[in-house]
């Protein structure tokens, strides 16, 4: 059983050298509207499908919260089922302990590396022009070149004309062979604040001869200002060439000498690997998704340099975890080390040649707990056609709701597996209910912890909607029965309902105060180092 802990005990833990993962049980909405500084968003609903990779090792300490709703103590329980072995509760949830203790509370997600970001632009001067400043060298043809450091599906939606999609970690990396010329002015942007400073800075650290700024406040601002936003650009680098690779390695030799970026061999990462019962370890292939799934070390987690600085909290729940980042040369493990040991990690860096290493091929497919040798009562896509028309079955989707949304089971009703209990209530009866997601996993876990507890027998999709579709069977898209509040995904700026603009002006005046915040709050742990 879980044991309650207050804040101030809890206080102690994030500061006494230990490891601790602190996780938040509630769906990402509320979870962006308050939480703690250094707390991962972990929701109940999807715990299995995420702890193992975001806690691994089983004796770490874990506290668990919540604003007082009972998912923490929920999750706590799961999680002790699952093997961990010291978990804790915040006694009262995160307003009557923490708050009450006269301890800070934050919004937004991703806080430590956004927060992170400020302090960098305060602390190293990262420079920066306006977007109306940047709309006025392009139209006098000024030689300039516009970098968007997101990934390229973020950079595929929405952009500045002109802009070549370079995420963060490739920026050092493909420099050379971008930037032929020393007079080149070079601007960084990204949605918001985040990439922007950090891939710009990541540059100036590299040392770059070149002039180069971040756009500030990103597409937002060119937004804000009135100016084109594309949709569906499609400009990337080519490939690197030989003469690129070794500026490139020069580059990070150099970051590496002035932040003192430890390196590490095969040797030392499998002494590591065999001490992980007693200090958690993560290991992060940092290069892009492409190369990745041409080749990769089997069981290694991708997770491209620059997207794990943007939200390291969504990788690496454990604070005071050992980090190895890993890529082919150096180049990109580097870049993102330095910017990870700032953070507070402990860091190093692996090459590995993965002609030889790189013996497993296409995407990364995390571990789901609570699964293994465990039967699962399931459905074909043939059998649940003839039980929809036959009307003896109903669909509930346990998926994301911005993907139910886009397109579902027709006739489907929508839930977060967490609130499944009050979800049955609204649904009609029916002599079965058949749970689907996306892929079938999260189907299952919901089938294996509602057998024989729901109203009625319940079956999971095999291979989800995706099989469904596969099938040839068409979709229904719209917010349709909606037996769950959507409160799963937060909208980012541009997707709300409202006034776009006003909740992008809102957005960025949270992320410039975030500097301001980390100025007296103890918890942060960032080094940054000055130029």
């Amino acid at each position: 059983m879980a044991q309650p802990i207050d804040a101030h005990a809890l206080k102690h833990r994030l500061h006494d050298g230990g490891e601790l993962a602190l996780l938040d049980a509630r769906e990402e909405v509320p979870f962006d509207a308050r939480h703690l500084l250094m707390a991962a968003c972990v929701p109940l609903s999807r715990l299995e499908m995420v702890v193992d990779e975001m806690v691994p090792r089983r004796s770490v300490r874990v506290v668990w919260c919540d604003d007082d709703e009972g998912l923490a103590e929920r999750a706590a329980s799961r999680m002790a089922a699952l093997g961990y072995t010291d978990v804790s509760v915040l006694r009262g949830g995160i307003a009557a302990s923490w708050e009450a203790a006269g301890y800070r509370l934050y919004s937004g997600v991703h806080v430590p590396s956004k927060a992170f970001a400020e302090v960098v632009e305060h602390k190293a001067r990262t420079p920066w022009i306006t977007a109306e400043q940047l709309k006025a060298l392009q139209d006098s043809h000024a030689d300039i070149a516009l970098f968007d450091s997101r990934s390229y599906d973020e950079y595929h939606d929405n952009s500045i004309p002109g802009a070549i999609s370079v995420p963060g970690a490739e920026l050092v990396y493909r420099f050379a062979d971008l930037v032929p010329s020393p007079d080149t002015t070079v601007i960084v942007n990204c949605g918001g604040r985040t990439r922007s400073i950090i891939g710009a800075q990541s540059l100036i650290n590299a040392g770059v001869s070149n002039k180069v700024v971040s756009l500030q406040n990103g597409t937002q601002a060119w937004h804000l200002a009135g100016f084109q936003v594309l949709k569906g650009a499609t400009a990337q680098p080519p490939a690197v060439s030989d003469a690129g690779r070794e500026a490139a390695r020069a580059a990070a030799a150099r970051v590496a000498q002035r932040f003192g970026i430890r390196t590490i061999d095969l040797a030392t990462l499998e002494r590591w690997r065999a001490e992980a019962a007693t200090r958690s370890l993560y290991v992060f292939d940092v290069r892009t998704p492409e190369e990745y799934a041409a080749g990769h070390v089997p069981g290694m987690k991708h997770v491209a340099g620059g997207q794990l600085v943007q939200e390291t909290d969504a990788h690496a729940a454990t604070w005071g975890a050992r980090v190895v980042l890993v890529d082919d040369d150096g180049v990109r493990a580097t870049m993102t080390a330095h910017w990870m040991q700032q953070m507070g990690w402990d860091v190093a860096v692996l090459t590995l040649d993965m002609r030889v290493a790189g013996t497993a091929t296409g995407t990364y497919v995390p571990r789901v707990l609570g699964l293994d040798d465990v039967p699962v009562p399931s459905i074909e896509v043939a059998a649940l056609q003839a039980r929809l028309q036959a009307g003896t079955a109903v669909v509930v989707d346990l998926d994301w709701s911005r993907g139910f949304i886009a397109g579902h089971i027709p006739g489907a009703w929508y839930a977060i597996r967490a609130r499944l209990a009050e979800a049955f209530v609204a649904l009609p009866a029916a002599e079965a209910i058949v749970f689907t997601s996306s892929d079938g996993v999260l189907a299952r876990l919901g089938a294996v912890e509602w057998n024989s507890r729901a109203p009625a027998p319940v079956l999971a999709l095999s291979g989800g909607t995706a099989a469904w579709v596969g099938a040839g069977f068409g979709l229904e898209r719209g917010a349709t029965r909606m037996a769950s509040a959507p409160d799963d995904m937060r909208l980012r700026a541009r997707e709300q309902a409202g006034s776009v603009e006003d909740a992008m002006r809102a957005y960025l005046a949270w992320e410039i105060d975030l500097v301001h915040q980390m100025a007296t709050d103890d918890d942060q742990r960032f080094k940054v180092m000055a130029r």
